[in-house]
């Protein structure tokens, strides 16, 4: 690997690796919230997939003051309030935080 590499590029080039497979942004969140759900492998619905993506963004903004967790429900499922709205940042700045928030999670 070139020494130039980001961290961000190091992370996607492993998790290829790993999965033998070309993966996302979003992949990386479904990965991230399949593993906080923590209800096995199994299929989800589409609603579901929507809301494992949801669980992955709150469990990685906790620590930069977006999110606190709340509870677990009675199917499984985390819940998480909202503590400052992730709206008020533009588009490129969230997908920058998420980013941030992946190489911590995986560090």
């Amino acid at each position: 690997m070139k020494k130039n590499v980001s961290d961000w590029d190091a992370l996607i080039s492993r998790l290829e690796k790993q999965f033998n497979s070309e993966i996302s942004l979003k992949g990386i969140l479904y990965l991230i919230g399949i593993q906080e759900v923590n209800q096995g492998i199994r299929p989800f619905d589409k609603e579901e997939k929507v809301n494992v993506l949801h669980v992955a963004i709150c469990k990685l903004l906790i620590p930069y003051g977006y999110f606190s967790f709340e509870k677990i429900d009675s199917d499984g499922w985390p819940h998480y309030k909202e503590l400052k709205p992730l709206k008020s940042l533009s588009d490129s700045e969230q997908k920058s935080l998420i980013k941030k928030a992946i190489l911590n999670f995986f560090n």
